[in-house]
């Protein structure tokens, strides 16, 4: 099998302000530990798949900061998207891309920015997956088993029959549900989160997104022609002008009747909010993570971040507090969603800087 990995790299991580900005988001930045997310991205695929056949996709803005963070990459497979057009255009580039190398592809689709400390049942998962999605022409999606009713994640309702062990036809996707929603999901026992990670042969995919975003195929065959060529860059930026915004879920998964779901066990995050880097923390007595020198008098439950300089928290409850050089965040953990609500604002009064 010659088996690829597409990192999807361009997202801004706007929930992670006001560490995660522009030109260093989440995934290029340390949120636990010493490496960034990307770095734990591809060291997970250490011993399943070979540096040469894996592909970065970002943007402008970060593709210097990856090209650094990556050095066993080759710098051209770190592809930089002219202006983001949401996952279906991302995995179609990569798609035609590795294509273009190999006819015979199966490609993981792996986010910059999740959380896997398990790395052996993560791969005993992919390649399952692969071989499934080698012989069976299918589609696969990875699933989490849910431990909370999140909102979060989207979710993925499965037909309760396997077709082989841990892997089942899908029903139907689901949008994040609000909590009521959530709970009846959990209750219902075949609902799984999303988690974003989709494993098929390239030529699969091309198929599929030639029935359902057919503009989305005439332009990848457009820009198929200039692989290779210095015309490459001004094609892509051509094509990429003429694209709806549409993600994979949407324009393709929803749609297609070849969608399977593989349950993936082993632990998972994608660490989406300043909640979630909490609650997988560890903790004090009462509750509170911190990050640098921190005094919490009866405080309980809160995160507290600043690695800066000295902070001191008083009889406070369910807090998350951020600081950095330019930009300090306080929010209530139940409004840990609402962050990228902060960002909004930042653009639509210019304060780029703050970006």
């Amino acid at each position: 099998m010659d088996l690829f990995a597409v990192i999807m790299a361009g997202g801004v991580g706007s929930r992670f302000w006001p560490r995660s900005r522009q030109g260093k988001p989440k995934q290029l930045i340390p949120v636990f530990g010493e490496n960034t997310m990307i770095q734990d991205t591809v060291k997970r695929l250490d011993g399943l798949i070979k540096n040469d056949n894996i592909y970065v996709i970002t943007n402008q803005i970060q593709k210097p900061s990856v090209v650094e963070q990556l050095k066993n990459v080759p710098e051209a497979n770190i592809i930089a998207e002219p202006f983001g057009k949401n996952t279906a255009a991302c995995i179609g580039l990569a798609s035609i891309l590795i294509h273009n190398k190999s006819k015979d592809a199966v490609t993981i689709i792996l986010p910059a920015d999740h959380l896997i400390q398990d790395e052996k049942g993560f791969q005993e998962t992919l390649s399952k997956a692969a071989k499934f999605a080698e012989h069976s022409d299918g589609l696969v999606t990875i699933g989490i088993n849910p431990s909370r009713p999140e909102t979060g994640y989207g979710y993925i309702q499965i037909i309760d029959k396997e077709i082989e062990k841990d892997i089942y036809k899908v029903q139907t996707f689901a949008e994040k549900p609000n909590l009521s929603t959530a709970i009846r999901f959990m209750e219902a026992g075949d609902f799984l989160w999303n988690s974003g990670m989709f494993i098929w042969k390239t030529e699969v995919i091309l198929n599929e997104i030639s029935l359902y975003l057919p503009e989305l195929y005439e332009g990848m065959l457009e820009l198929e022609k200039s692989i290779g060529t210095n015309k490459f860059d001004e094609i892509l930026t051509k094509v990429y002008g003429q694209l709806v915004s549409v993600s994979i879920d949407y324009g393709i998964m929803e749609k297609s009747n070849k969608v399977y779901l593989i349950k993936g066990n082993f632990d998972w995050s994608d660490v989406g909010s300043w909640e979630e880097v909490y609650q997988l923390s560890k903790k004090d007595k009462n509750g509170n993570a911190q990050h640098g020198e921190i005094y919490a008098e009866n405080s309980f439950g809160s995160y507290i971040s600043n690695p800066n300089k000295f902070t001191a928290i008083v009889g406070l409850e369910n807090i998350i507090v951020i600081d950095t050089d330019d930009a300090l965040l306080i929010c209530n953990r139940d409004n840990a969603q609402d962050v990228k609500h902060v960002v909004d604002y930042l653009k639509m009064n210019k304060k780029d800087d703050l970006l």
